[in-house]
């Protein structure tokens, strides 16, 4: 078999396609978010974000009704938490977030162990690309759209936030407001990968492409670029290997990714482990004498 035909064979099942398109539009705008999330520092909000959602999930199918707008409404519950809790007590931010992830991720899990269900529930941890319904693919588009558009428009507000807050509370922004765009938007956009690569994933697709862009580039123009580049393609390729190996396609996306970022770790020219290694022995021989 040819190498255009071992592309185009997935493409023949309306699933594989469906299924590309919707890790894409996943990949894209959790990528672009999670250059902020790296500037910021608020890389551990993912990951609490992403395993608050669980209850909502749980409720949302005993009142039947959509998983997203579940999934949706107890990530933006978790965020608004973690922000009161920060805000009104001495307890600090990461402490904030374990407390909120952990009792509303605890929550979820009770949830699950006393609802009769028909619907196996566990790939909301674990993902359910293959599977996911024409219904499902529209609102993850849709939330993935709006959470881009938000971005783009406000770009330069969250990236003057991101470093220095300071200065755009003297430009007459508010950071507060700003920080409270960001939370929302992370929200959003971890219920758009949610039903991508699952609960226990969404922080890899949050965090892994804005680090492995920071690596690659010291502008943030360019890591905006970058990120969803090397979000994007590595979500394709990871979608491809899992139907020619037939394995978990949300956990071969995360890999993929993972391993896109260890190769910038090692060679990136400037901050690459190899790299910088290799560009100082370049910068001794080039010396005269």
């Amino acid at each position: 078999m040819s190498p255009l035909e071992l592309l185009a064979q997935p493409l023949e099942y309306e699933f594989m396609v469906r299924a590309l398109v919707t890790t894409v539009a996943a990949a894209a705008v959790c990528s672009v978010l999670s250059c902020w999330l790296v500037l910021v520092g608020w890389s551990l909000m993912g990951d609490a974000v992403s395993h608050a959602v669980l209850p909502g999930v749980v409720i949302a199918y005993i009142l039947g009704i959509p998983f997203t707008v579940g999934a949706l409404a107890a990530g933006v519950l978790a965020v608004v938490l973690i922000g009161g809790l920060r805000g009104t007590s001495r307890i600090k931010e990461d402490a904030s977030i374990g407390i909120v992830f952990t009792a509303l991720f605890a929550l979820g899990l009770v949830l699950i162990s006393v609802t009769p269900s028909q619907t196996n529930l566990t790939h909301i941890v674990f993902g359910n690309v293959l599977g996911i319904s024409g219904a499902e693919q529209l609102q993850i588009c849709v939330l993935s759209l709006v959470g881009l558009a938000v971005m783009v428009l406000k770009r330069r507000d969250l990236t003057l936030y991101a470093f220095d807050p300071l200065h755009a509370h003297a430009i007459g922004l508010s950071p507060k407001l700003l920080g409270a765009l960001l939370l929302g938007l992370l929200a959003v956009t971890s219920v758009a990968a949610l039903q991508v690569v699952g609960v226990v994933l969404v922080v890899a697709m949050l965090i892994v492409p804005g680090a492995t862009a920071h690596l690659l580039t010291d502008r943030f123009g360019a890591m905006l670029v970058v990120a969803p580049l090397v979000s994007a393609s590595s979500s394709v390729v990871g979608i491809y290997l899992s139907y020619w190996l037939n394995a978990s396609p949300g956990g071969l996306v995360v890999l993929v990714h993972t391993a896109v970022f260890a190769l910038a770790y090692l060679l990136s020219p400037a901050h690459g482990v190899l790299g910088r290694r290799l560009g100082e022995r370049r910068r001794r021989r080039a010396l005269p004498g």
